[in-house]
């Protein structure tokens, strides 16, 4: 099974935060299971790290490596994968769920999330 992780999972992760959620560490120990994490995430700590008030706590650039070093998958953000936004429906504002969701769709992944807003999409998105 493929999953795609939402950012704040991600963050969580790598930072051994206790939010990250036991049941998404269960998917993803699973045997034949493959994690990922979008160009996008690290474009959203990015543009959040430079909002007054906003920053996430880790540059964007470590985010990525910190990613990579937990074993996590590096997935492009494509032009098909910005087309497909455009058919989803308007249950969500952040553009960059947006992106995650339609990266999942067009990859066969799973998206993993905490966000029930997000999840309210049903498949492929998974609450954890």
């Amino acid at each position: 099974m493929k999953y795609l992780l939402d950012t704040h999972l991600l963050l969580w992760a790598i930072s051994g935060d206790r939010r990250f959620p036991a049941r998404a560490r269960e998917l993803l120990a699973e045997s034949g299971a493959e994690a990922f994490f979008s160009a996008a995430s690290v474009w959203e700590v990015a543009i959040k790290n430079g909002l007054p008030r906003r920053s996430l706590g880790i540059p964007a650039d470590a985010f990525r490596r910190e990613c990579l070093a937990a074993g996590f998958r590096e997935l492009s953000v494509g032009a098909r994968h910005a087309a497909a936004v455009e058919s989803l429906p308007h249950r969500h504002e952040d553009p960059f769920d947006r992106i995650l969701l339609a990266q999942a769709l067009e990859e066969d992944c799973t998206l993993l999330t905490h966000d029930t807003v997000l999840s309210a999409y049903g498949a492929p998105v998974q609450h954890v």
